[in-house]
């Protein structure tokens, strides 16, 4: 989420999901790869490219010569671009044999950060290397299991919310998405930057912390006041328990 004050990004650390069959990996990184940069690189899709990414980022970190890598490029959107060759790449070495065994190998990412001189920004960067921007009138982007947790963070644009409130957001929405779909689960990892801080805030919330319990605990309290609250939908409580002669109610709702 890009805001006023900063950003908020957040993961989930759920892989793969079954009835006995559930891993866990980190899925947000940070770089720190010079004193005028930040970045916080999200991931979801193929696990192995993933890792692969990751490992040619941090190698060409390391590189003599200049060679590009996230310390020399001068923009966001080279940042994104330059992640999204080397996914490209990752994919393309091992393209015959997932093909083989019908296998998708790619990821998607989503990039965060700030380059000194220039405002944080937010890019998801797609399989075919190309980008987005979050944009000011939906100022987050989501990759992964993503429809669940989306209302949640579209409350947060509407009501302007700072750093503090967003980061509750956030957790909402993961743990809504979480209690709809197996594929996503705690530990979740959360970080906080401010802008030109060149620094994170950054959390674990793992599924016995007390903020999870809590939170969970006054979301369904509040969502029950807020049905009990509702204004009932005209003449509702008399077609409750009626039916026509055919047994079928004698109004539909919700078309």
């Amino acid at each position: 989420m890009r805001l006023d004050d900063g950003l908020v990004v957040m993961s989930d650390t759920r892989t793969n999901a079954g009835v006995d069959n559930i891993s866990t990996y980190r899925k947000l990184h940070v770089f720190r790869p010079a004193a005028d940069r930040i970045f916080v690189l999200q991931s979801a899709g193929n696990l192995a490219t993933t890792q692969e990414v990751l490992d040619r980022l941090s190698h060409d970190l390391r590189a003599p010569g200049g060679a590009e890598s996230l310390a020399t490029v001068d923009e966001m959107y080279e940042a994104a671009l330059y992640v999204g060759r080397v996914s490209r790449t990752v994919v393309g070495e091992h393209r015959d044999g997932l093909m083989s065994s019908g296998a998708d190998g790619t990821a998607t990412f989503i990039l965060s950060g700030q380059i000194t001189g220039a405002a944080p920004d937010i890019m998801l960067i797609y399989p075919e290397g190309n980008y987005i921007r979050a944009s000011d009138d939906r100022p987050f982007l989501q990759i992964g299991e993503s429809k669940y947790g989306k209302f949640m963070l579209d409350v947060g644009v509407r009501a302007h919310a700072n750093l503090a409130v967003a980061a509750k957001l956030a957790l909402a929405s993961m743990m809504s998405t979480a209690r709809a779909n197996l594929s996503v689960g705690p530990p979740y990892d959360l970080a906080v930057y401010r802008n030109d801080a060149l620094d994170l805030e950054e959390f674990r919330i793992t599924a016995d912390s007390v903020i999870l319990e809590r939170l969970l605990e006054l979301w369904e309290k509040h969502i029950l006041a807020a049905l009990h609250e509702l204004p009932a939908v005209s003449d509702l409580d008399a077609l409750v328990g009626t039916s026509g002669a055919d047994g079928k109610s004698g109004h539909e709702f919700g078309k």
